[in-house]
């Protein structure tokens, strides 16, 4: 199997919010692409990247409940793959390559949370990264005992 060599320390941008710690998760991210490869379902790779976060001293949670409300009226919930610290939703998918979809969903999470930051991983033939934020000035919000 190729082995893919991410440096993750490279693709660091300080002016991001909370790099350091995406930084971190997307190393992760690779530890478990480089040794599971491709092919398994997306609750493999969430499984391997949960006991990578914690292995690298990070509180990771998994399937974390997103409620969606809709004025004071919540309307619906999603289940988020992995929470990491807090304060980055990790959401992993398994395709040929990442679509617009996928990035919404990402984003959805986000816009329903007091979360800011989210990453897209794709385990496919060829990993996939992307990075979303969603300001919490842009949001109105519940308050935060309400959100993830």
């Amino acid at each position: 199997m190729t082995q893919i060599n991410k440096n993750s320390a490279d693709n660091v941008n300080n002016e991001y919010k909370h790099s350091e710690l995406t930084a971190k998760i997307i190393a992760c991210f690779y530890k478990v692409y480089n040794k599971l490869g491709y092919g398994f379902l997306e609750k493999v790779y969430e499984k391997a990247l949960l006991i990578e976060l914690q292995k690298a001293g990070l509180k990771a949670s998994n399937q974390i409940p997103v409620k969606v409300h809709y004025d004071e009226y919540i309307i619906g919930d999603y289940t988020a793959d992995i929470l990491v610290e807090n304060k980055v939703f990790v959401e992993n998918k398994t395709s040929v390559s990442l679509c617009e979809e996928d990035e919404f969903q990402l984003i959805n999470y986000l816009k329903a949370t007091d979360i800011e930051v989210g990453l897209l991983f794709n385990f496919g033939k060829k990993p996939e990264v992307r990075r979303k934020a969603f300001s919490n000035v842009n949001k109105n919000l519940r308050s935060s005992n309400e959100s993830a």
